[in-house]
Order: structure tokens, then sequence, then C-alpha cells
């Protein structure tokens, strides 16, 4: 038995061997090798794991994005440090990750993902009708830290009034700042969904989020319920606490008053008032006819 164990290290030491040759070959395993000033026994012992920090590293050298991350773990590079004589192996966190770190602080409600890339620096400036927006945007960026009202966009279709709301959330989250956008249709559907399960949860969030988003208010089938029971407390919380709330949709704020009114009489009209002097309240309004970016 103890001739095999040693028969069978020696083969281990000739495959070791013909490993590191082989690796050597590759010139960006060998300039690691040579950068790390190690022994040949030290690097033949560890060659395959330092062929995988070779190979990272050149992945990296040509990564536009975290997208295109090639590596085993996206956005992490596997790398090595040689410390009293051994070689530690850890993994690397990327720039890219880190910059994209920050879009976490944006959460999205039953809306694409792609409005966590959305970017003011994207926004098209040659629409003169944005101008009016964008000045608020940027005015709201400047003086947050002094509870500004949040915007009431309202518009044509398709004129790019989520994306411009997202853009201003994402250019907060950089400095921490948490938010929510969420489709108010989809909202008030999956709240019915939920009472058993995350209901009281996810209107907390709503209510007590730093920065939130009504997208495509009137677009909903609104009940009394919907109306008094979601959405009148939580306009009104978010007025009460001075919260910033943004709310985006294709009426007006007449018309709106009409979609909240749910029959002719005088109690009925009086509450959808309410919800309208809440959301004169909370923001500023802005008209944005713009042409269909959708189509």
């Amino acid at each position: 038995m103890e001739k095999f164990r040693r028969k069978l290290s020696k083969e281990q030491e000739i495959i070791l061997k013909q490993e590191f040759v082989k690796a050597m070959k590759d010139s960006s395993f060998s300039k690691l090798v040579k950068s790390l000033k190690i022994d040949e026994d030290l690097a033949k012992r560890h060659t395959s794991a330092l062929l995988l920090v070779a190979k990272e590293a050149e992945n990296c050298k040509n990564c536009k994005s975290l997208a295109d991350c090639k590596n085993e773990v996206k956005g992490y590079k596997y790398s090595v440090e040689k410390k009293a004589g051994r070689l530690n192996f850890y993994y690397e966190a990327c720039p890219y990750l880190e910059e994209e770190a920050y879009k976490e602080n944006l959460r999205l409600f039953d809306l694409p993902k792609s409005l966590k890339d959305a970017d003011l620096k994207d926004v098209y400036l040659d629409d003169k009708n944005r101008l009016e927006a964008l000045k608020a945007i940027k005015l709201f960026i400047k003086n947050y830290e002094d509870n500004p009202k949040g915007l009431f966009l309202s518009g044509s279709f398709g004129s790019g009034k989520t994306y411009l709301i997202a853009a201003l959330f994402n250019e907060l989250a950089k400095k921490e700042v948490r938010s929510i956008i969420v489709h108010v249709p989809e909202l008030m559907r999956g709240l019915k969904d939920s009472f058993d399960s995350d209901y009281k949860e996810r209107f907390l969030e709503l209510k007590t989020i730093p920065l939130l988003l009504l997208d495509d208010i009137g677009a909903e089938n609104i009940t009394k319920w919907s109306r008094d029971e979601v959405l009148s407390p939580i306009l009104q919380y978010r007025m009460d606490e001075k919260l910033p709330t943004f709310f985006t949709t294709n009426f007006s704020l007449k018309d709106l008053e009409s979609h909240f009114t749910l029959n002719n009489t005088s109690i009925e009209k009086i509450n959808a008032r309410r919800i309208i002097e809440r959301i004169k309240e909370l923001s500023i309004q802005i008209e944005l006819i713009s042409k269909n970016l959708r189509g």
C-alpha cells in the first residue's frame, strides 16, 4: 500500500508539471506568475486556480458593462494575492457592479425592469415640450432635502412621462434615496388578490417610501374601496408626512375628478374632490404633450 501511495504521488507530480508547462504557454498566465514572484513549485500546485484568475482578468479588460460579463460569477473577478509565502484566492466585485448597486434603491411594481436604466442624460432635448418638465425635475433634485412637492405629469400617451420620473428617481438613488414606481391599474388588481398574503406590507410600503410614483393613475377600474380604502389613505399619509409623491396620467385633473366620482350624489362628489385636493397639495401640475416615443 505504501509503494502505491508513493507511486501515486509521483504520478500527481508529473501531471501537475505537465499542466504547469502547458499553462505557461499562455502569456496572461505566465505574466501573472511572474508578477506574483512565486516559485514553480507553488505555481504548479495552484495552476488551475491561477489560470482562472488570468482568464477572468483578461475578460475584464475588454468588458463594457455588467451585461457583457463573461466571468463565472457575474459581476465578480476571481483574484489572487500573495501573503506570507501563500496564495490567497478571493472574488473581487467589479466597478460596474458597484456602479449598478444604486439601482436597488428603486423598486418597480408591475412595470418593465428597463426603467431601472432610465437616465436624464438620455432624455431627448430636441422637444421643447419637455423643457418645463426637465426644469422641474432638476429643481426637485437640487432641493430634495427641503421636502419639495412631487410632480403631476399629465399629457399624451407615450410621451415619456414615466421614463422622466424614473430617471429622476435613479438620480436620487445614487444618493441612497429609496423609491417605488407602481402601475396603479395593476396595483388595484394586485391588492385584491393579496389580502391573505402581503397586502398590509405593500400598503405600508407605498405609504412610507421616501419617493413614490403612482403611474398611469386614472386608467384603473375605480371602486369605492380602491378610492376610499387604498388611494385616499396613501395620499393622506404622504401629505401629512410631507413625502414627495409623483403622478403620471393621460388625464387632466378635471377628468380625474370625474373618474373618481362614482355617481352623481353630493357625497360622491365630495369624496372625489378630496382625492384631487390631495393630489394638488402633493404635486406641481405640468402638462407634457409630446410625440409618441413608443411608436
